[in-house]
């Protein structure tokens, strides 16, 4: 019963995470499942869905066809659609039940592809990992697949300073203002923000990204982008984000990457206070990392993160640790003082520590949006 929750939510599960990374590329995301994961989807995780169109399906997956076998119905389905909508792509995420049956989406994915004529690839989620699994490897997909060789475009002016922010989507930064004013903080230090993704772009402005000069990832998302990126066309990274008070840190970190030509160490963990943390932060590395280099910084109060999310060992200090699990977590705060989290962390909380809120989509959904 350890990983079971009583209290608190549980994160944003991958197939969600793809199709939040997906949303404003033009191409069509399906869903293989009965009906369960696309109305989580649309009621809870975005905040586009009521604003802005885009093709998010579900297979509708019926028990007799899942205990038979009968991909040729997903498949016709997924080609008929396609006909009709002309997506850019198509992407294939998948569900418990499939998962269980063993469904092989990359064959799926090859026929359609082949039958169709349009990019189709496959997203090995299985409702059992977090968004950042998910929406990771969507993106990924999207560098090895789409982004164009930059000796075969029209290159971009010379003298500016290009940069691609990596691991956007409103799981984590909510609305589209926010990433607004990191691209703002960026802009003031002389840096040209060329493609974010996957919020305020389209696809040709992602295929652009290989003219850029460094790339910045703003979130555990963007990682494996940035990986590919660099071992591709070798565009270094840095990461952090741009907050008020590491703005100009992350700006020396892009300017050293592009000279050096190699990667930098996450910025948030440099100059880090050694001695026992005064405040705690529960979230996603990256944010809540910056946010306490930043408190650290501007305050002189020694903080530590706790991360809830897997596959994220890389991008936390020694001070901090990842702890899956709502028992865990409980744990680990019993001696907290100061605590910055989302709300729906308050219950778990020691009753006489002081809590700020700080909402997160990916925890809370549209609560608090």
């Amino acid at each position: 019963m350890r990983q079971s929750y009583r209290i608190i939510p549980i994160y944003t599960a991958d197939v969600s995470g793809v199709c939040s990374a997906l949303y404003e590329l033009g191409g069509m995301t399906v869903m293989h499942d009965p009906s369960g994961c696309n109305s989580t989807y649309n009621t809870h995780d975005e905040l586009r869905w009521y604003d802005q169109d885009s093709l998010i399906f579900i297979s509708g997956l019926t028990e007799i066809d899942a205990i038979m076998g009968n991909d040729q119905k997903f498949i016709d389905d997924i080609e008929h659609a396609a006909k009709q909508l002309h997506p850019k792509f198509i992407a294939l995420a998948g569900s418990p039940i499939p998962f269980m049956n063993g469904t092989d989406f990359p064959a799926i994915a090859h026929v359609i592809e082949a039958e169709t004529g349009i990019p189709t690839f496959s997203v090995p989620t299985n409702g059992m990992n977090d968004y950042v699994y998910g929406a990771g490897i969507a993106l990924e997909e999207i560098a090895k697949r789409f982004v164009k060789d930059p000796e075969k475009q029209d290159q971009k002016d010379s003298t500016s300073k290009a940069v691609n922010l990596l691991g956007v989507t409103p799981l984590d930064f909510g609305p589209q203002e926010n990433v607004e004013i990191l691209k703002q903080n960026l802009q003031k230090c002389g840096w040209e923000v060329m493609s974010s993704w996957a919020m305020g772009d389209d696809l040709e402005t992602l295929q652009r990204s290989a003219q850029a000069d460094v790339n910045l990832v703003v979130s555990a998302v963007g990682l494996r982008a940035a990986k590919i990126l660099w071992k591709t066309y070798k565009i270094p990274y840095v990461i952090g984000i741009p907050n008020e008070w590491l703005t100009e840190d992350i700006c020396n970190a892009l300017e050293l990457a592009v000279t050096k030509k190699e990667n930098q160490k996450a910025v948030y963990l440099q100059k880090r206070m050694p001695k026992e943390a005064k405040i705690t932060l529960i979230g996603e590395p990256v944010t809540m990392g910056s946010l306490a280099a930043g408190i650290e910084k501007h305050y002189g109060h020694s903080t530590r993160v706790l991360c809830p999310l897997k596959e994220c060992e890389a991008l936390i200090g020694e001070k901090d640790k990842v702890v899956l699990g709502e028992e865990a977590m409980e744990e680990e705060l019993k001696n907290a003082k100061i605590i910055v989290a989302d709300p729906l962390y308050k219950p778990i909380c020691p009753k006489n520590s002081t809590f700020y809120e700080l909402a997160h989509v990916a925890f809370s959904g549209r609560i608090y949006f």
